[in-house]
């Protein structure tokens, strides 16, 4: 899992799906902490428009480019669902937060062949 970890953290783009705008929340903590690394960060969610300066964007799709690392901080019914997307869009690297996993999440990841990392804050890395 090490290497793995430091094969993501060694990209340029990350997308933080279920970012937050609330400062109390660790994916906003997640968006900060990324971008004060210098990483290029898009947080998703389609009820903002904008977290910590950055614009927000709805879905994956809408995001102009592609990105290197999906981290997941959402529910694990919603990780499902968007592993999905991840696949459509030919993103392999998903880091799945403490509490956004589940073994059927994990599952997916290992049968569509996804780099997966999970059981680990991407704030520790």
């Amino acid at each position: 899992m090490q290497d793995l970890i430091k094969e993501f953290m060694a990209q340029k783009r990350f997308a933080v799906i279920g970012a937050s705008d609330n400062p109390e929340k660790y994916s906003n903590k997640i968006v900060k902490d990324l971008k004060n690394r210098g990483y290029e960060v898009f947080p998703v969610n389609p009820r903002l428009k904008e977290v910590d300066g950055l614009v927000c964007f709805s879905s994956l799709a809408d995001i102009p480019c592609k990105v290197d690392v999906v981290d997941f901080v959402v529910p694990p019914a919603v990780t499902e669902e968007v592993l999905k997307q991840c696949v459509g869009l030919g993103i392999r690297r998903i880091w799945l937060q403490p509490g956004s996993e589940s073994e059927a999440a994990i599952a997916y990841c290992r049968e569509n062949n996804l780099n997966v990392v999970y059981n680990v804050c991407v704030m520790m890395s």
